[in-house]
């Protein structure tokens, strides 16, 4: 309950001082019913961790939001743009018809562009939905480790330059994460009570995650293995104690069986070749956790903490199915992307469903501070700490571009091409974010996209068969190493046309 009873001293005792002291104790969100006009008002008020988690989520906001259209949309926020304009079934069908990606961010983003075509109005929803995810984790650290241990799982995700990144970005990361977050959350309830209508309702939360992005059903699935392990004993007397996990996969499997349909096949076409762009072997554990934290001083740091919070779990008895889940989750995921990245590109972002769980381990590490120290002051150091080492990244975060400026090339491009020049991009699909700034009808130019040395061949005679003697422009990015593995198209231009010009990775050649 939200208003919790507690021993009363006489009127003016010392015991009056003590209840306000340990408001925090008396006030708090325990239950679904705590969430009521006066309960929430004494939280705000009474509850430091109420407040600090306020604060937290306020920074998260500010730290989601400021500049959020600074950098240039690059290119799968374009394509994100491009799915986006098609109808509610054009999506559906881009889906069923080879586009690796679920269709419940498109969808979201479609209704979106209701408000504009604007970077801010693309990357509002993942925005949105990053900062959210602040106080969900700190219900999920809540139930691991305490109200501590939730505050300081909650601090790390809201100064976390990573998930910043994602949540400024029109793509489906942090919505894929915001609604996996929430199933963890059930799956713990559920885990804790046993009740059916908890374990549906994380059916249908990991059901959605899913239908944001196809790899958290690796995670979904880490977390039934993981139900069926700690219930063992319990199914194992009697099978139809296993009745609220079916419920909870029925759940799930029933909201995405569409979905899974789709995905075998997609899974299927997706491995008929070797990748050729992506993280593999050793790399997917290495530059993921790099890349979640800033940088190996702090992989070392936060991987440490992390290995004690598991450790801590698994010495607590009351606390050990926590430790379990915390270790599964963590490495059966790496475990699974190894395999995986030699069949399909792999990248560290695909991963972004581990935080909740390494983040709640880190903070679970400092359940080993004795008992008489205030817990609420190891919070507040740990948000202190935490925001004063994020200060040097975000600085230069939010001035400098961390993105393609295809905004600021299309004006170069623009001030360099004459009427009737051709524009060659390559690759082909590299188009979409160029072309989200720069117009060739506007310019008076000829643009076409390329990804092989035959169909270069065939633009350049073309162009050499034209009129007034027209110069050729080839835009290139690394994505062409991708769409081109045999390299030709590269070593046509290395014969054919001179490097006239760079602006961070994009790199501009003219004919010869």
């Amino acid at each position: 309950m939200g208003k919790k009873s507690g021993k009363k001293g006489g009127s003016g005792s010392t015991s009056d001082s003590a209840s306000y002291a340990n408001a925090d104790e008396k006030y708090g969100i325990n239950s679904f019913g705590d969430f009521n006009a006066e309960n929430l008002k004494n939280v705000i008020c009474n509850n430091r961790y109420a407040q600090m988690l306020i604060l937290l989520t306020v920074a998260a906001f500010a730290l989601r939001f400021y500049n959020l259209g600074f950098n240039s949309i690059w290119l799968d926020e374009a394509s994100t743009l491009v799915f986006a304009k098609l109808s509610i079934s054009g999506i559906w069908g881009a889906t069923a018809g080879g586009e690796f990606n679920p269709p419940l961010f498109y969808y979201i983003e479609h209704f979106m562009l209701t408000f504009g075509e604007s970077e801010f109005t693309l990357r509002f929803v993942p925005a949105l939905l990053g900062a959210l995810t602040i106080p969900i984790l700190y219900f999920i650290g809540r139930e691991v480790c305490g109200r501590m241990g939730g505050i300081i799982a909650a601090a790390l995700l809201a100064f976390s330059s990573f998930h910043v990144y994602y949540s400024q970005d029109a793509r489906a990361y942090t919505t894929m994460l915001f609604f996996f977050s929430i199933a963890v959350l059930f799956y713990l309830i559920a885990l804790r009570s046993d009740s059916l209508k908890h374990w549906i309702i994380f059916g249908v939360f990991a059901s959605l995650s899913f239908w944001t992005h196809f790899y958290v059903f690796v995670a979904v699935g880490i977390l039934i293995l993981h139900a069926l392990i700690v219930k063992r004993e319990a199914i194992i007397k009697d099978i139809k104690s296993i009745k609220t996990i079916a419920a909870g996969l029925l759940a799930f499997i029933i909201v995405s069986l569409p979905l899974i349909y789709v995905t075998i096949g997609l899974f299927f076409k997706r491995t008929a070749s070797a990748p050729t762009w992506g993280l593999s072997g050793l790399d997917v554990f290495t530059q993921t956790i790099l890349q979640m934290t800033e940088g190996i001083y702090l992989a070392i740091i936060f991987g440490i903490l992390a290995v004690v919070g598991c450790i801590f779990l698994l010495l607590n008895k009351d606390k050990r199915d926590y430790g379990y889940l915390m270790i599964l989750s963590l490495i059966l995921p790496f475990i699974v992307s190894y395999i995986l990245s030699s069949m399909i590109p792999m990248s560290p972002r695909y991963m972004i469903y581990i935080l909740p769980f390494f983040f709640v381990s880190i903070a679970a590490a400092f359940c080993f501070i004795p008992q008489n120290i205030d817990y609420k002051k190891v919070a507040a150091a740990a948000i202190a700490v935490l925001f004063v080492i994020s200060i040097p990244y975000f600085m230069g975060y939010y001035t400098t571009y961390t993105k393609n400026d295809w905004r600021g090339f299309s004006g170069q491009l623009s001030s360099i091409t004459n009427e009737g020049d051709y524009v060659v991009v390559m690759p082909d699909y590299i188009t979409k974010p160029l072309n989200y700034y720069y117009s060739n009808s506007t310019d008076g130019t000829i643009e076409v996209g390329a990804s092989s040395a035959a169909t270069l061949e065939q633009i350049n005679a073309k162009r050499l068969n034209s009129t007034g003697n027209p110069a050729a422009y080839y835009i290139i990015t690394w994505d062409i190493s991708a769409a081109n593995p045999s390299g030709d198209a590269l070593d046509w231009i290395s014969k054919n046309a001179q490097f006239i010009g760079q602006n961070m990775g994009i790199y501009v050649f003219r004919s010869a």
